[in-house]
Formats: C-alpha cells, structure tokens, sequence
C-alpha cells in the first residue's frame, strides 16, 4: 500500500482530506480530517472559484478555472460537478449560490434552455431537443447533493420521459425525428441511441440516491458497457475535466469520451456486480496500468496521476463491497466505423 504516504503528502488539501475519508475510512470527528476540512477551504480549486462567481451566483469567466465555453449555464455547472466531487455541499456559500441559479434558469417542465454557441456548436444548430440541455446541469446539481430537490426531481422525470424504447436517450430532436448517431458515439445495442447523451443521463441517475437501483438506470448503464473500449488515454478524462485541465466544449459530444474511470465510479453508484464479465474485464485492464508504487498514471494529464489513483482505489474499493446486480446484456466488440462489405 505504498500509495498511501504519496497521496497524503500532496500539496492538494482537498485530495488529502477525500484520501483520508474515503480510502482510510477516517470517521468525522478524527481530528486531522477536521483539520483538512477547514483547509482544503483555501484549496486554489476552491479559491479561484470564490473570486470568479458573480453576485447572482453565476460564472461567466473561463479565466483560472480552464472550462472553456460561453454558456453561464454551463460553466456554472461544470463549477458544481467540480465541487460535487470534492464532496462540497449546501453547508459552502459558492455551491448555494451556483445552485440557485440554475434552478432559477429552469423551464416548466424540468429542463433547461438549449443553448446554442454557434462559433463552436455547429453540430447542435437545428435541434429543438438535445438531452444533454437538462443532464449537464442536473449532474452539478446531483453530485452537489441536491438530487432529491423537488425542482431538480422535475428534470429527472422529464429525462426519464424523454428516453427511447430502448432505454437509451437519443442526440436529440430535429423537426421532429430523431437526430443522427456519429459511429464513435454509437450504442452496440441501439438504432437512435447516443453514448454521449446516454452516459450524461446515466450519470445523473447513479448519484440520485433512489433512481440509481432503479431498472432505467441498470438500463442505461447496460447498454453503455456494451460498447467495451479498454482504452488507457481517454481514463481520468472528466476528472481532469473537473480538476480545470481539460477544457469543455460541445453539448452533443459532453459525454463522447469512454472514460474508465468514470465508468467503474458508476458501476459502484448503481451496484454492479464484479462477476459481470465486461465489469471484470475493466478492472483487470486496469489494474493491468497500476505502478510499481500503487498509482495509476495518465499518459495525457499527468498532473492528475495522484488524483485519478485516489478515484480508481476508491472505485475498486467499493465495486467489491456494494455490488447486487449482474448485466445480461452480451458482450459485443465495438467498431466506430465498422467497414462495409462491398458489392463487388
């Protein structure tokens, strides 16, 4: 275990303060978890977020925190999937903030505006629907603590009505009709299904407290396993996301990366089993990638390694111990761009 001195001596209090708690099980009144609670308060994470919120609890600039898009509500919500991991809640004056505005931009029905940034978002131009428009800020909002919220319930209903037949959310609607599925945001197991907006929905799910044992959400998360990339560059994607060194474009393509990590940090949300043979097959894969000193390194964001080590010990910890339930959906090898056979 010779992670454990590596990661309680990193400069980060709020990693020290989540490696305390989560992998060493420290209790609330151990006084040094107390102490990086305080600490990790004056965190440059945190810090730089406090500066940049705007008095009506929104966040319009890009500048020190690296998420990169125009929306207010966007960014606004990246700030809380940011917080939300760190494990800040209600209690920190920026999440109460951020929250309210967010609810305060809500529809009727649950959802929220599709905003359209026509200088990067040429793809997303001609939808009246895209699901992403309500699983982006509603998963600030659940991994802040504030899933169970009767306004936030209201867009977990309207996901849920907005689903295919299939289980999957599509990428959205277009003068009625479905929209097209680019090949490397495919579902093996779906006609209209998009992985991008299935995972972001899925994601939302697993950090409801209810709906993430519910059968949508083993559904879902079903059919994103089936596509099974074991790819070693794209794991730690959306915690470099969350930690500011991975820039955020796109609504469409929000979700378009297969993250391992954050896969096997759902599995254990919904309880999946490790018998499941793809989930078996993940975590042999990465164990396969772990150090001689306990870590896991990111070939593409190196200054995560610390961070992204914590997250897949904390997963493999908690796949072992809450898991009741297998998959039945079969294993497929997946193709983007499977070659078509020619005619001739």
């Amino acid at each position: 275990m010779t992670w454990i001195p590596i990661l309680l001596t990193d400069p980060s209090a709020s990693l020290r303060f989540l490696v305390l708690k989560n992998l060493l099980n420290r209790t609330d009144d151990d006084k040094e978890l107390k102490e990086l609670k305080t600490l990790r308060e004056m965190d440059p994470l945190i810090t730089n977020l406090e500066k940049l919120q705007k008095s009506d609890g929104s966040f319009s600039s890009i500048e020190n925190i690296q998420i990169s898009t125009k929306h207010n509500l966007h960014l606004t919500s990246m700030v809380l999937q940011r917080l939300g991991y760190l494990e800040f809640d209600s209690t920190n004056s920026i999440v109460r903030k951020a929250v309210e505005y967010i609810f305060s931009k809500q529809n009727a029905d649950g959802s929220w505006p599709l905003e359209i940034n026509t200088e990067r978002d040429d793809e997303e131009i001609g939808y009246q629907m895209i699901p992403n428009q309500t699983s982006i800020p509603l998963l600030g909002l659940a991994m802040s603590g504030y899933a169970t919220d009767a306004r936030a319930e209201k867009a977990y209903n309207w996901l849920l009505e907005n689903r295919l037949e299939d289980g999957s959310w599509m990428t959205g609607i277009s003068a009625g009709n479905c929209g097209g599925v680019a090949g490397y945001r495919k579902l093996p197991h779906s006609q209209w299904g998009c992985r991008s907006n299935t995972t972001a929905a899925l994601s939302c799910l697993a950090y409801h407290p209810k709906l993430c044992k519910s059968e949508a959400t083993k559904r879902a998360l079903d059919l994103v396993l089936g596509t099974n990339i074991k790819n070693k560059s794209t794991m730690g994607f959306y915690l470099a996301r969350w930690l500011g060194l991975e820039p955020y474009f796109g609504q469409i393509t929000y979700m378009a990366k297969f993250d391992i990590a954050h896969l096997l940090r759902l599995c254990w949300k919904i309880g999946a089993s490790i018998h499941d043979t793809r989930i078996s097959e993940f975590i042999e894969f990465v164990r396969s990638l772990q150090g001689k000193f306990g870590l896991w390194e990111s070939p593409n964001y190196p200054r995560i390694t610390r961070w992204l080590s914590y997250d897949l010990l904390y997963s493999l910890s908690n796949l072992e111990t809450k898991a009741n339930w297998i998959s039945l959906e079969p294993k497929t090898p997946f193709q983007a761009y499977p070659k078509k056979n020619k005619r001739f």
